[in-house]
């Protein structure tokens, strides 16, 4: 039901209900940015809280061989919004580099990184509070994203992924406070 074609289907509904419709979809779609801009300003603080207390040492560190560290995540997460959100609904013209966030040998100091995923943050967000009604239900495509069909589900889609990551980096910065 909800990756029927074309898009969201009760947004296609509504649409059609005319003057009346419009008026309760210009709520809807009001109710859903204000929604989704909130949990990303969400997600970015609770990252927050997990990495300002890192040293830049610790930021880096992997404390397994394995795995990422806290700061490679930020790089992901901010390549992640400035590729699905950024260029490909915001068309910020936005280059992606996925492997280089995971491996830059040389990375940007704690603070750049963490000012460049603010930024990102705040991209997505005004972006988020552009859409209009008839937005959330417009086609999407991206590189390496074959589940989102329209601009609601890559929001929606993104927001998850950025707090699974989250998730992983409260578990890392509790590993770093160990050693």
């Amino acid at each position: 039901m909800w990756n029927k074609p074309g898009g969201l289907w009760f947004i296609q509904v509504i649409g059609r209900m005319g003057a009346k419709g419009s008026s309760f979809m210009a709520e809807v779609s009001e109710t859903v940015a204000s929604g989704l801009a909130a949990y990303y300003e969400y997600v970015a603080a609770h990252l927050h809280k997990w990495v300002d207390p890192l040293s830049n040492e610790q930021f880096w560190r992997k404390p397994y061989p394995y795995g990422n560290s806290a700061g490679h995540l930020v790089l992901h997460l901010t390549g992640n919004l400035n590729y699905y959100i950024g260029a490909r609904v915001a068309e910020t013209g936005y280059l992606r580099d996925r492997d280089r966030e995971f491996t830059d040998k040389r990375p940007p100091p704690k603070e750049e990184a963490l000012r460049a995923f603010d930024r990102t943050i705040a991209m997505a967000v005004a972006t988020i509070r552009k859409q209009k009604a008839e937005d959330w239900a417009k086609a999407y495509t991206a590189e390496r994203e074959p589940e989102a069909a329209d601009r609601f589900q890559i929001f929606v889609r993104c927001a998850a992924h950025a707090y699974h990551h989250v998730g992983q980096i409260v578990y890392l910065s509790r590993e770093l406070a160990r050693t």
